[in-house]
């Protein structure tokens, strides 16, 4: 189900998006860059629950150097994740 966001609601998810450290900043602005135009409500959820980490723990999973664990360990978290991980 693309589409899900009208323009508002799309600018509060970016605002809310935003990171404290460069390095995840440029992965989220490359995701919305790419997945802006079809996300859906699955994802919306599973790039919420990413927003809720720290920093540091993002930018750990970006990278590969961790995964999700626990809470975290949904398929909309691992689906938007490895988006987020595609290459630039």
């Amino acid at each position: 189900m693309p589409a899900v966001l009208n323009p508002a609601d799309l600018g509060r998810l970016k605002w809310r998006c935003r990171r404290g450290l460069l390095e995840n900043d440029l992965f989220v602005e490359r995701f919305f860059r790419r997945h802006e135009a079809d996300l859906t409500l699955d994802q919306v959820n599973g790039l919420q629950g990413l927003m809720d980490l720290s920093d540091n723990d993002l930018l750990d999973l970006l990278l590969a150097r961790k995964e999700p664990e626990g809470e975290l360990d949904r398929p909309e978290v691992k689906q938007v994740l490895a988006l987020m991980r595609e290459p630039g």
